[in-house]
C-alpha cells in the first residue's frame, strides 16, 4: 500500500458515489464500506473517510445548516463535485459501474446502501417494458437499471429510508419518486434534487398530481382528491398530512424549481 498517493479520477468518482449514499454521519472510517472500498482501493478507511468529508464542504445544504466538512479539499475534489452537478445522468452511472466492479458487479449484501431485506420487490422508476432488441438498446437498458439503482440507493438514504410524509420505513413500500417525469426530462433522472422517498400510495397520488408541495414543502392535496372525502382511509394517509412540511433530507433537498414545476405542470388544480 501506498500512502499519500494520488487519487485518480475515478477513484473520485466512486467516492462521490459513496458520498451520495451515505448520511454525513456514517461518512466514518468505521462504517463497513467504507472500509470494504478503502480495502480494494488500496488505501486506509480513515483515507477515504477524509476524503468523503472534503466533499462535504462543497455541499450548499451542509453548508446552510453550519455543518462543515474537513477543509483543504483539492482542486479534483472540486472538479468531480462539479462534475456530477452538471451532469448527474452520466456520472451517476459511471460511478455506480465503477463501484460494482470492485466487487466483481456484486456487491454483499452488508454493503449495499441501504440495506435491505432479502425479500424485497420494489418498483424504482418507471422504465418502459418492452423488451429491448439490438446491442444498443440492451446498452441503454443496462445503464438505464445501474442509473436507477444509483438513485434509489441515493434518495433512499438521504431520507433515511422513509417516507417524506408518513414516515413509513418498510422498504419493500418505498419508492424513489421523481418530481420531474423520468420520461420527459431525461437530464434529471438521476439528479437526487428531483428525487422524493414516498410510500407506494402518496408516490402514485404525487405522480398522478392528486397532491403535491408548496413553495415551504408543506403538503397540498387537489380538489380531485378532497372530492373522495369523508373517507377514513383518505383521512389517515393524506388528510392528517395536508399542510405539513415533508421530511426534508440530510442532503439534496428537492430543488424548489421542480417542485414549481410539478405543481403548474402535473397538479390537477391548474
Amino acid at each position: 500500500m501506498t500512502l499519500g498517493k494520488r487519487w485518480t479520477r475515478d477513484e473520485l468518482i466512486i467516492a462521490m458515489n459513496l458520498y451520495c449514499k451515505l448520511p454525513f454521519g456514517q461518512l466514518d472510517r468505521r462504517t463497513p464500506i467504507i472500509i470494504e472500498v478503502a480495502q480494494k482501493l488500496g488505501r486506509t478507511p480513515s483515507s477515504l473517510s477524509m476524503k468523503l468529508c472534503n466533499l462535504a464542504s462543497f455541499d450548499p445544504v451542509l453548508q446552510a445548516r453550519d455543518i462543515k466538512g474537513l477543509r483543504g479539499a483539492s482542486n479534483a475534489d472540486r472538479g468531480i463535485w462539479q462534475e456530477f452537478y452538471t451532469n448527474w445522468e452520466e456520472l451517476g452511472v459511471k460511478s455506480e459501474e465503477l463501484l460494482q466492479e470492485l466487487f466483481d458487479n456484486v456487491i454483499p449484501e452488508e454493503y449495499q446502501l441501504p440495506r435491505q431485506p432479502k425479500s424485497q420487490n420494489v418498483r424504482e422508476i418507471k422504465i418502459p417494458k418492452s423488451q429491448p432488441t439490438g446491442d444498443t438498446e440492451v446498452e441503454a437498458s443496462v445503464k438505464a437499471r445501474i442509473g436507477q439503482s444509483f438513485f434509489r440507493q441515493t434518495i433512499l438514504a438521504n431520507y433515511n429510508s422513509r417516507c417524506c410524509i408518513t414516515g413509513n420505513p418498510i422498504p419493500q413500500l418505498l419508492i424513489a419518486s421523481h418530481i420531474l417525469p423520468w420520461g420527459d426530462y431525461p437530464e434529471h433522472r438521476l439528479d437526487p434534487h428531483n428525487g422524493l422517498c414516498l410510500a407506494r400510495t402518496q408516490d402514485a397520488a404525487f405522480d398522478g398530481g392528486m397532491i403535491t408541495f408548496d413553495e415551504d414543502y408543506r403538503l397540498v392535496l387537489s380538489s380531485y382528491l378532497e372530492s373522495f372525502l369523508p373517507e377514513d382511509v383518505l383521512e389517515h394517509d393524506f388528510v392528517a398530512y395536508h399542510g405539513k412540511q415533508m421530511r426534508l433530507p440530510e442532503k439534496f433537498q428537492p430543488n424548489p424549481n421542480f417542485l414549481r414545476r410539478h405543481r403548474e405542470e402535473i397538479f390537477l388544480d391548474n
